[in-house]
């Protein structure tokens, strides 16, 4: 990776009080987090998707906590994106991350004691909590500065919550596109693309959310052109012919719907379920059936009678789910009914570690042959990349309506199979 620093004034910009230092670079790595429900996963998703947009290699990372609603400002608590994007095309998420946007300390600090952390990273770090009214707050916040001192990152502190109250009234509701503003501002991002990014992202929502939420963008752009002397350079290469920008869940419903599966039925998990929000929105107009049910078990369920029924039914989950699925699968075997389960794997507790997650998930997947004591075959097939997810559901999907396997096929949506792949290469001597 080639970086070369330069000092001087960037064209188009405002600042004119210092020198701006552009770091220029074939990659760099970035995240974004805050307690969970403030916005940082869609920041993310939204940087990301722009920068693929202008040409940019990206790969980006869901921040999941280990509980569904932990206690705010808590180390164990951060919820994010990490994105790194590349002047050719990712993928990985890189080593550590070198610029971070927080919303407040503790979430920061989480992810420092995680090592995520290079030790050159910039930090712009919300600075509310420093004069807050809870005298614990502010001592959590010394607390929290004093720890990170002698690492030698570089913290910039960003008023986010005033920034953001000029624009709404909930300074909460609107952090997320703020923080956008600043990352694009650092990374010189095109911002008509991120309006009408934010414009897609909000389209169901009254016209005057998508105006507050391109304010903030805006807000946040200015402030960061303003107060921040340095830049992180990028540069896209656009591609010469049109090409579709997605996320492997996207591509693993539309494998879906390419195969002609005709139902889907899942429980919301993180992070499969954004798969189940892209079916809700095109599914139907191809014949399909998404059905939400009341817990992981019924989704088996109904997948399952779809299938015995005559339907070509699969079931969407996550590590946690797919034990819950267990009992279903047995049955799904001992009546010879085809079932697809789509796997969309995550470490954490119950659906093992980074970074081999991908490995543990496949013993488990295998392991479900125990509730027949292995008289079936599990099919395993793992993608990885949004590429070959859509190609593998789609066989996958294709392989169940030609009835060519009784029993069940785990398409495994995972994010560790290099290391797999790197591991068997080795044991071979290769």
């Amino acid at each position: 990776m080639a970086t070369v620093l330069t000092t001087d004034a960037i064209p188009g910009a405002t600042t004119t009080a210092w020198d701006l230092t552009r770091i220029r670079t074939d990659t760099h790595v970035l995240e974004i987090l805050s307690d969970p429900g403030e916005g940082a996963q869609r920041c993310g998703q939204i940087f990301g998707t722009v920068s693929a947009k202008m040409g940019n290699g990206v790969w980006t990372v869901e921040i999941i906590p280990a509980e569904i609603q932990p206690p705010a400002r808590d180390p164990a608590g951060a919820s994010g994106n990490r994105v790194r994007i590349g002047n050719t095309a990712v993928t990985n998420w890189g080593d550590a991350t070198q610029l971070v946007v927080a919303f407040n300390e503790q979430v920061l600090l989480g992810r420092q004691r995680l090592g995520a952390l290079a030790s050159d990273t910039v930090i712009l770090l919300e600075n509310k909590w420093a004069v807050h009214a809870d005298p614990s707050i502010r001592a959590a916040w010394s607390a929290a500065l004093e720890e990170l001192r002698p690492h030698g990152y570089r913290l910039i502190e960003v008023p986010m919550e005033a920034e953001c109250l000029q624009v709404v009234d909930d300074a909460a509701k609107g952090k997320n596109m703020f923080a956008l503003g600043l990352l694009s501002c650092v990374y010189e991002r095109d911002l008509e693309k991120m309006r009408e990014q934010i414009a897609f992202a909000f389209r169901k929502k009254a016209p005057a959310i998508c105006e507050k939420n391109v304010a903030l963008l805006e807000r946040g752009y200015a402030w960061a052109d303003a107060n921040l002397d340095f830049r992180v350079c990028v540069d896209p290469r656009p591609a010469a012919g049109d090409l579709v920008v997605m996320n492997g869940n996207q591509a693993a419903a539309l494998g879906a719907i390419a195969a002609g599966m005709e139902l889907a039925a899942m429980y919301p998990i993180t992070p499969a379920t954004s798969v189940s929000h892209y079916l809700g929105e095109i599914f139907e107009k191809f014949g399909g059936t998404l059905h939400q049910a009341e817990d992981e078990i019924a989704a088996a369920g109904v997948a399952l009678g779809a299938s015995y029924a005559g339907k070509v039914a699969f079931t969407i989950t996550s590590g946690p789910g797919l034990a819950l699925k267990t009992e279903f699968l047995g049955l799904a075997v001992m009546t010879e009914t085809p079932l697809v389960v789509l796997d969309v794997q995550r470490g954490g507790p119950s659906t093992a570690c980074r970074p081999r997650s991908s490995s543990r998930t496949c013993w488990r997947h295998s392991s479900v042959s125990l509730v027949t004591r292995r008289t079936f075959a599990v099919v395993i097939c793992s993608p990885h990349d949004a590429e070959t997810s859509d190609n593998t559901l789609m066989n996958v999907f294709c392989t169940e309506i030609g009835d060519k396997c009784t029993g069940t096929l785990c398409p495994l949506c995972a994010k560790s199979t290099d290391v797999m792949r790197e591991e068997l290469a080795a044991s071979r001597g290769e």
